[in-house]
């Protein structure tokens, strides 16, 4: 399989993963037959790729950070918690708040084990879903990427249990931040982005009255936009001010949000995105945890379907943990546009003159 952009080049293409919904549900499932009119409602719903069947890459196998029962589970739980606490905020007595701590630490543990299971290497995120449910999915990506930084720094159970809790639930305060200004498709007038900041405060005080839930994993709520050279928000901390576990989570949610279709804007390339991180490296993030983050995560996803600077397509076969930018990749076409018969691999480490310039179809 291999990962497109949405088109109606795929017209008649087989879907190889399913598109998830905002609940973590199947919306179009594995081994469906892409028409014309199913794709122009994908593109409706905000979906911009999809992983298809190919067999110049069947032997591609792309293996997402964790299950995709696990995926689905922890989104499902993700949104019904912040149901349930949006239908508390809005009327319901303190005394009978809901009490999410226990079904979140379970899904969390779930994640964990995965990625303990999972030494493929590169953490790859492969999930397709619309773009309504960016606030659930994302907070199930960030806890991903938060975990394993969590895992490749040696946290112990009590403390990489703190920090994915925290990631999972970070942005609940979104959940008190009006639909039109949430999911608005342009730029914040300066009202609006004052009140959208609140959600780190309001997160805050929502998880620290929760039973099953620390502070710390409340603080990462409160401290996820704090920023290392003072620049962030609520508070403007700086530094060793910000806790360890909000540098990362922090990190993970810009990463995430970049490389996510959102209303007012297409997903940025993982690559691209990694640049944005690098770039803020001493000013914006925690230099060491940006260093750690570039090993650990992958640049160009197995599957991605890429242009070389040569104008050949490829697609992405495996990845060099010790050469991120420059994995192994199987031609497609070559550098007039016509498709190759017989693809071939090539191990960009060796061609060193070659090298990948965009995403492509």
């Amino acid at each position: 399989m291999r990962l497109a952009p949405v088109s109606l080049s795929l017209v008649e293409s087989i879907l190889a993963k399913p598109v998830l919904d905002e609940k973590g549900m199947i919306l179009v499932g594995a081994g469906v037959k892409l028409s014309e009119r199913m794709i122009t409602r994908l593109k409706q719903l905000g979906v911009s790729s999809l992983y298809i069947e190919d067999k110049r890459t069947d032997d591609i196998v792309i293996v997402d950070a964790v299950s995709d029962e696990t995926r689905r589970s922890a989104v499902n739980t993700v949104y019904n918690s912040m149901l349930q606490m949006i239908d508390s905020e809005r009327g319901a007595r303190r005394a009978s708040r809901p009490q999410i701590g226990r079904e979140i630490s379970k899904v969390f543990q779930d994640i964990l084990a995965d990625l303990k299971a999972n030494r493929t290497g590169l953490i790859n995120l492969a999930s397709i879903f619309t773009v309504d449910g960016y606030l659930y999915h994302h907070s199930v990506n960030v806890a991903i990427l938060a975990t394993a930084l969590g895992l490749a720094k040696g946290y112990g159970q009590k403390e990489i249990t703190e920090l994915g809790v925290g990631a999972l639930l970070h942005d609940i305060g979104c959940t008190k931040v009006p639909q039109e200004i949430l999911n608005k498709p342009g730029r914040y007038s300066d009202l609006e982005f004052e009140l959208m900041k609140k959600h780190a405060e309001w997160g805050y005080e929502m998880l620290r009255e929760q039973d099953g839930i620390s502070l710390l994993s409340a603080h990462v709520a409160y401290q996820h936009h704090e920023r290392n050279d003072g620049s962030g928000y609520p508070r403007g901390l700086k530094g060793d001010e910000i806790h360890e576990y909000s540098k990362i989570v922090g990190m993970c949610d810009v990463y995430e949000a970049l490389t996510s279709k959102r209303f007012h804007r297409e997903a940025f390339l993982p690559h691209e995105a990694l640049e944005f991180i690098l770039g803020g490296s001493t000013a914006l993030f925690d230099l060491s945890l940006v260093r750690l983050f570039a090993k650990n995560v992958a640049v160009y996803p197995i599957g991605m379907t890429v242009k070389l600077n040569t104008d050949e397509t490829a697609v992405v076969v495996s990845l060099n943990p010790e050469y991120p930018q420059r994995p192994v990749v199987r031609l497609l076409t070559d550098e007039t546009g016509r498709r190759l018969d017989s693809p071939y691999d090539i191990d960009l480490t060796k061609e060193l003159t070659m090298m990948i310039v965009s995403y492509n179809e």
